[in-house]
C-alpha cells in the first residue's frame, strides 16, 4: 500500500499566544519566515516540491457518463423504520397542516418561542445570526392560507428552513460569519433559495457559521460560539455549524449549509445528523458567497435520509445563471424504498479508513459490516498520493479565499477573527505558481479516484477522524489555534471536494460524551441517488438517540 496521509503535529495555541502569533505574522520584516515555518509545519510547502507533468485542472466538472448504479432490489415484505429517536421531518409537518393538529402559523410562532429558550436555558446554542420575526410571521400567515384552500405549494408549504449565512436570502444580509461584510439585505435569493421559497418553504433565518468558513469547529467572536445540541460543551463542527445546531437542536427539520472542505459533512456527523454534498455542478451555487470558487457546494442537512433526499431533489438541477450546472445529466432517484444493498460494491481503502481514533473507526467498521449484512460487498482499493491531494486542496481553498478576501482584508484586517487573520495570513503567502501546481495534482488526483472507482460503486471511509472537540472556556470568545485537531477532523472530506464526486456522511453510532459518529459514502459522478440507498439502509440499522438539547416545533 502506498498510504502516505499523515497526522499533522502543530502546537496548540490560546487566544493570547494566538495574538502574539498574529501580530507577528502580519508584520512585514518578521511575518514572511514565520508564516514559511508554519506552512512547512502543516505540510503546505509540499506544494513547491512536487513536479505534477499534467496540464492543470481548474474546475472539477465531471462527465455526465452512465453512474453504473446497481439495479434496485424491490421491496418484498414491511420497509423497516428508523430505530430509537426520530427527527420530525417534512412529511410530519405535512400530515401536522394537512389534518388540523398544527398550521403553519403556530409552528412559526413555536419557533420563536423556542429560540428564545434554546438562547436562554443554561449555555446558549447560538445557532442564528438574524431572524426577522414579523418576515417569519408574514410567510406562516401566507402559507397557512394555501393548506386551508388546499392550494399548497409542495410538502414544504410552511416547513421551517434554515440558511446558512454564506447563501443569499433575500431581505437579510449574508455576512459570511463577519461583523462587517453584508452591510446592505441581498436583494434576492440564492438559487436552491428561491427553488425553495418557490416550494413554499418557511425561511426562518441566517445560521451562524464559522467566520468566512475558515475553519471546521464553528468557533466565532462576532456571533457566539454554536453549540453541539447533544453535549453543549462541546464543538457542533464547521464551518456550517449554524445549520447543524438547528436541525439537531429541533428548531428546523431542515437547513441548507456549504461545503468547500467538509463543511456540511463534519457538522452533520458531529451532530447525527444527514447532509450531502453532491456532484461538482449538481446545485448551482449561484447567489452563495464567492468564497472558493472550485472547490465548494451547497446542500441540504437533515434530521433522516428522507428530508435530505426531497431538500436535494428541489433544489438541485440546471439553472442559467450557473454554468457549471448546465452539463449535469438529469436528476434521477430511486422510487421504491430499498429491502436491500446486493450488488452493492464498497470499495474501503483500509489504511485510510483506520487513520482515525478507536471508537470512531469501531463504530464504522461495525456500520460497514452490517450493510455488508444487507448485500453489500466491500472490495480492497488503493488511493495514492492523498497527502499531495490534501496539500493541493489546502492551496487551492485558500487561494481562493485570499482572493475572495483581499478587499476586506485590506479595509477590515483587524475586524476579522484571530484564526481568520492567522490563515489569511498564511493565503496570502501563496503564490500563483502554488495554486497552479495545485490544479496540476487536481488532474492527477481525478485520475486515481477514477481507477479507485474502476471496479466498485461506492467508496466508504469515516465522515471524520475524531468525534466533535470539547469547547474550550478560556478561548471563548476570541478563540484560539488548534490545527492538528483541524487536519484530524478533515482527514476524509477534502478529497471529495477536490475532485468533485458526491459525498454524504450520517449516523453511524455514538462515542464518548454521547457526542456522534458519522459514516462518509463517496460516489461516482451522478450517482447520488446510490448514497441515500446506503444512506436509508443504515437508517435502519442504527440506533438513534436524542439530543440532550431539544426544542420541538410540534406538540406531541
Amino acid at each position: 500500500m502506498t498510504y502516505d496521509l499523515k497526522s499533522v503535529k502543530m502546537p496548540k495555541l490560546g487566544t493570547a499566544a494566538l495574538r502574539a502569533l498574529v501580530v507577528f505574522a502580519e508584520n512585514g520584516l518578521v511575518g514572511p519566515p514565520l508564516i514559511n515555518k508554519l506552512m512547512t509545519a502543516g505540510g503546505l510547502t509540499r506544494i513547491r516540491e512536487l513536479t505534477p507533468d499534467e496540464v492543470p485542472t481548474f474546475y472539477p466538472t465531471l462527465a455526465a457518463d452512465d453512474p453504473a448504479v446497481p439495479p434496485l432490489i424491490p421491496a418484498t415484505g414491511p420497509i423497516e423504520q428508523p430505530r430509537g429517536f426520530r427527527f420530525p421531518g417534512v412529511a410530519d409537518f405535512a400530515h401536522a397542516y394537512r389534518s388540523g393538529a398544527s398550521s403553519p402559523e403556530k409552528v412559526a410562532e413555536r419557533f420563536l418561542e423556542q429560540l428564545d429558550h434554546s438562547e436562554r436555558d443554561g449555555k446558549p446554542l447560538r445557532a442564528f445570526i438574524a431572524v426577522h420575526r414579523d418576515d417569519v410571521m408574514a410567510q406562516a400567515r401566507e402559507s397557512a392560507k394555501r393548506w386551508r384552500a388546499g392550494a399548497q405549494l409542495s410538502p414544504f408549504d410552511g416547513v421551517p428552513v434554515a440558511v446558512k449565512d454564506e447563501i443569499d436570502q433575500a431581505g437579510y444580509p449574508t455576512t459570511v460569519g463577519t461583523k462587517f461584510i453584508g452591510r446592505e439585505p441581498a436583494a434576492e435569493d440564492a438559487t436552491v433559495i428561491a427553488r425553495l421559497r418557490a416550494a413554499g418553504a418557511l425561511l426562518v433565518g441566517k445560521a451562524n457559521m464559522h467566520e468566512i468558513g475558515i475553519n471546521v469547529t464553528g468557533l466565532n467572536p462576532h456571533h457566539g460560539t454554536t453549540r453541539n445540541p447533544y453535549n453543549d460543551d462541546f464543538h457542533t463542527g464547521g464551518s456550517s455549524s449554524g445549520p447543524a445546531t438547528v436541525v439537531a437542536s429541533g428548531l428546523a427539520p431542515v437547513a441548507i449549509g456549504a461545503d468547500g472542505g467538509g463543511s456540511i459533512r463534519i457538522p452533520s456527523a458531529f451532530c447525527g445528523l444527514v447532509g450531502i454534498k453532491a456532484t461538482f455542478g449538481r446545485l448551482s451555487e449561484h447567489g452563495a458567497f464567492p468564497l472558493c470558487w472550485t472547490v465548494g457546494f451547497l446542500g441540504p442537512m437533515t434530521g433522516s435520509v428522507l428530508d435530505c433526499r426531497m431538500a436535494y431533489e428541489l433544489m438541485a438541477g440546471a439553472d442559467p445563471c450557473d454554468p457549471n450546472t448546465l452539463g449535469a445529466p438529469p436528476v434521477s432517484l430511486d422510487t421504491a424504498p430499498p429491502a436491500s444493498l446486493k450488488g452493492v460494491r464498497l470499495g474501503v481503502y483500509w489504511p485510510w479508513f483506520r487513520h482515525a481514533t478507536p471508537e470512531v473507526v469501531s463504530h464504522c467498521e461495525a456500520l460497514v459490516r452490517s450493510l455488508v449484512d444487507r448485500g453489500a460487498t466491500i472490495h480492497e482499493i488503493e488511493i495514492p498520493e492523498l497527502d499531495a491531494t490534501r496539500v493541493a486542496h489546502i492551496v487551492t481553498i485558500l487561494g481562493e479565499m485570499s482572493s475572495s478576501m483581499q478587499r476586506h482584508y485590506k479595509e477590515h484586517r483587524t475586524d476579522f477573527s484571530l484564526d481568520a487573520r492567522i490563515n489569511l495570513a498564511s493565503a496570502f503567502s501563496l503564490s500563483d505558481a502554488d495554486y497552479v501546481n495545485a490544479q496540476r495534482i487536481r488532474t492527477r488526483a481525478r485520475v486515481h479516484w477514477a481507477e479507485a472507482f474502476a471496479n466498485v460503486d461506492a467508496i466508504v471511509t469515516p465522515a471524520t477522524g475524531q468525534t466533535a472537540p470539547r469547547i474550550n472556556p478560556a478561548a471563548q470568545p476570541f478563540g484560539e489555534s488548534d490545527l492538528s485537531t483541524s487536519m484530524e477532523i478533515m482527514r476524509f472530506a477534502f478529497a471529495s471536494n477536490f475532485t468533485g464526486h458526491p459525498a454524504i456522511s450520517f449516523p453511524a453510532g455514538y462515542g464518548a460524551n454521547n457526542l456522534p459518529i458519522g459514516l462518509q459514502v463517496i460516489g461516482r459522478p451522478w450517482a447520488e441517488s446510490l448514497l441515500f440507498r446506503i444512506a436509508k439502509v443504515a437508517e435502519q440499522i442504527v440506533e438513534r438517540r436524542a439530543p440532550a438539547r431539544w426544542y420541538p416545533l410540534l406538540e406531541g
